[in-house]
C-alpha cells in the first residue's frame, strides 16, 4: 500500500511534464507513421489506475472503521463495482472502445457458473461491468494468486469469498478443493466466474499448450481448457453460462497496447447458457461437453475475425 500511495503522489506530480513529453511522443509517431496517440493515453490511464487505487485503499479503510462491521460485506462489493466500473469507463473513454453484446438476457436467474474466455489484461473487468452490476449478481471468483500484489484487489478480495490459487502449486488436488468449497452453496443472486483456460492467449503459448498436449491443435483461437477447477465448479449443479469474447485478443501486455489496436475497436461479447440439468455425469463426459463447448468458442471468434 505504501508503495502505491507513494506511485500515485509521484505521478499527479509528474502528471503534466508527463503528459507534455507523451504529446510530443505522440506527435511524432504521429507524424511519422500516423499511429494512434497511445502515450497520452496510457499516462492518463495510468494516473487514473493509481488514483482509483489509492481512492479504494482509503474507502476499504473507511468501509472497515465506520461501524456497523455487520455491513462491511455489502459495502466491499459496493465498492468493488464502483472501483471495476471507474476503470473500465476509463478505458472505454480513452480507447474508444464500443461493445456489442449478445445474451445479456441469460445471465439470470441464479445461481450460475460464469466460464470467461481471457485474452487480454484488459478482460478481467468484463465481469464486473457485464454479469454482475447490471444485474445485481455477486460474483465469487477464481483468480491467479499474483493479483494480490493489487492492493485494493488483496484487501477487497480478501473481504468477499473468492479464491486466489497458485498456479503450479505441489498440492494441486488442495487448490482444487478450495475451488470446489468456493464455489458450494451458491445463493439465488450469486455465481461463480472461473478462466477455464487458466492464463492469457498467446500464439507462444497456443504452441507450448499444443507440445504438451497435440490435441490443442485443434483450437486456433483459444487455449484447451484446463478441466481441473472447471469441473470443480461444474459440480455445484449450477446453469452454466459461457463467455465468449472478440475484439480484445492480442492484448497481453503494455507493449501490445503502445501499437495501437485497440484503438476505436468494437468488442463483441456473447453470452450463451446451458441447464446445470443438463450436463454429463462423470469426470470424462463431463470434461468432453468443457471442450465442445471451447470448441464453440473457437468457431464464434474465428467467424468474427473473418
Amino acid at each position: 500500500m505504501p508503495l502505491f500511495l507513494l506511485l500515485f503522489l509521484v505521478t499527479t506530480v509528474a502528471l503534466p511534464l508527463l503528459l507534455a513529453v507523451a504529446v510530443v511522443v505522440d506527435a511524432g509517431r504521429w507524424l511519422v507513421g500516423r499511429r494512434p496517440w497511445m502515450a497520452t493515453r496510457l499516462a492518463l490511464f495510468l494516473w487514473i489506475y493509481l488514483a482509483s487505487e489509492a481512492a479504494a485503499i482509503v474507502a476499504l479503510f473507511l468501509a472497515w472503521a465506520i461501524p456497523p462491521r455487520s455491513h462491511l460485506v455489502e459495502r466491499t462489493y459496493r465498492l468493488q463495482a464502483v472501483w471495476a466500473g471507474l476503470l473500465f469507463g476509463a478505458a472505454r473513454r480513452l480507447f474508444s472502445l464500443r461493445f456489442d453484446v449478445e445474451g445479456a438476457d441469460t445471465l439470470l436467474p441464479g445461481p450460475i457458473v460464469v466460464l470467461m474466455r481471457h485474452a487480454s489484461i484488459v478482460d478481467n473487468l468484463l465481469p464486473a461491468v457485464f454479469v454482475a452490476a447490471p444485474h445485481g449478481l455477486r460474483l465469487r471468483y477464481v483468480l491467479k494468486r499474483e493479483l494480490l500484489s493489487d492492493p485494493a484487489i488483496d484487501i477487497a478480495g480478501g473481504r468477499l469469498p473468492n479464491c486466489f490459487v497458485l498456479r503450479g502449486a505441489d498440492d494441486a488436488e488442495a487448490e482444487v478443493a478450495r475451488v470446489r468449497a468456493l464455489a458450494a452453496g451458491l445463493g439465488p443472486r450469486e455465481g461463480v466466474l472461473i478462466y477455464p483456460e487458466g492464463t492469457r492467449f498467446t500464439a507462444a503459448k497456443r504452441a507450448r499448450a499444443i507440445e504438451r498436449l497435440p490435441r490443442a491443435a485443434e483450437l486456433r483461437n483459444v487455449l484447451p481448457p484446463r478441466p481441473a477447477g472447471t469441473l470443480a465448479v461444474l459440480d455445484t449443479g449450477a446453469d452454466v453460462v459461457v463467455c465468449a469474447h472478440h475484439g480484445l485478443d492480442g492484448f497481453a501486455s503494455i507493449g501490445d497496447l503502445w501499437r495501437g489496436g485497440l484503438v476505436r475497436r468494437t468488442i463483441r461479447i456473447r453470452f450463451s447458457r446451458f441447464a446445470g440439468s443438463s450436463l454429463p455425469e462423470g469426470r470424462e463426459a463431463r470434461t468432453a461437453w468443457l471442450w465442445q463447448r471451447w470448441h464453440e468458442v473457437d468457431d464464434w471468434i474465428g467467424v468474427q475475425a473473418a
